[in-house]
């Protein structure tokens, strides 16, 4: 367990400290769901049908995804009279995580970049909303969408995908750089907030997910 302050909040962080492979898919996920007048697109913060770690149609090795240090980390601030603390929220992530993801989203809360190579790039930044319920629309000749990506590889040649979070919070909190770099986070929103934006390319466009079925011998 570690605590530490930043922008006002103070965080305290419980680190399992474990390398974990993990082959799962995880379907229809929906987080967060209230009314938001601004934009409230299928309902939801996240809106993610499909989560699936690893696939079935190419190596062994590709068959699991590695995941490091898993955390959960406590949000806190002082109100009033700094004689009382106050819970914002919390997060769950990943020091590190490598592999193929299977990947389809409607709705995105959150801050996300995604290499398409010739095909263009999806990055939430590009959102007049600022990332809060993005259906993932792009007009721009090089930009993905979100109906576009099928899955997405964390981790390149030069190490694992460093910053994959969720948060759920009541007030907007700026977090720290993730470990291993220097790259402050955008400002996580209120409500369910996706972070994901480390050495992440799309694993096909345009195309379905790959299958990750049972391991058969």
């Amino acid at each position: 367990m570690s605590n530490s302050s930043y922008g006002g909040f103070d965080f305290t962080r419980i680190a399992f400290g474990a390398d974990v492979t993990l082959n799962a898919n995880l379907r229809d996920i929906r987080l967060g769901e209230y009314n938001y007048a601004a934009r409230n697109g299928t309902g939801a913060d996240i809106d993610m049908p499909l989560l699936q770690f690893g696939r079935s149609d190419a190596s062994d090795a590709q068959r699991l995804v590695k995941i490091t240090n898993p955390y959960v980390e406590f949000v806190y601030r002082n109100v009033g009279d700094a004689s009382t603390r106050e819970v914002v929220g919390l997060r769950f992530g990943f020091d590190s995580i490598a592999g193929d993801i299977g990947l389809t989203l409607k709705t995105l809360s959150g801050s996300m970049l995604i290499d398409g190579g010739a095909a263009g790039t999806l990055d939430s930044r590009t959102d007049a909303g600022g990332g809060k319920r993005w259906d993932g629309s792009c007009t721009a000749a090089s930009c993905l969408s979100l109906a576009q990506i099928g899955g997405v590889r964390a981790g390149d040649s030069t190490g694992a995908s460093r910053d994959f979070w969720i948060s759920v919070l009541k007030n907007d909190v700026q977090f720290q750089a993730p470990p291993g770099t220097t790259q402050v986070p955008d400002i996580a929103r209120a409500g369910f907030w996706l972070n994901w934006r480390d050495r992440l390319t799309a694993l096909n466009v345009n195309a379905a997910p790959p299958p990750n079925m049972p391991l058969v011998r």
